[in-house]
């Protein structure tokens, strides 16, 4: 068993995302978790993340936290999550995020490692 508080955790930057700041909770490197990570990411307003193509084999879940976060498919069409509210995507998804909002928003954000 493997408790970790947000004290513990140190930002890292993740590729193609902007105005956004994220954190690992648990992973190979943090907890030794060997098929999925999670950690937590927060967009300022206007932040969010080039889209994602489909050649991404992992599964991801997206569960707000606080505030609202638009995310947007390959053929544009659009989803808005708000608190409580998830999103999920099978591998080889495409997805747009941007938070629209005047509002910070904060995401859980689970991905499974891919299979060796």
């Amino acid at each position: 068993m493997i408790k970790r508080t947000l004290e513990e955790l140190s930002t890292y930057n993740a590729p193609g995302h902007s105005g956004c700041t994220s954190m690992r909770y648990h992973g190979k490197e943090e907890t030794g978790a060997t098929k999925f990570w999670m950690g937590v990411s927060t967009f300022l307003p206007g932040g969010g993340a080039e889209y994602a193509y489909e050649d991404n084999p992992l599964e991801k879940v997206y569960y707000v936290l606080e505030g609202e976060m638009t995310v947007k498919d390959k053929d544009g069409k659009e989803y808005v999550i708000h608190k409580d509210e998830t999103i999920s995507f099978s591998p080889n998804e495409g997805r747009y995020l941007i938070n629209n909002s005047n509002k910070p928003a904060r995401m859980l954000v689970v991905i499974n490692y891919p299979t060796e």
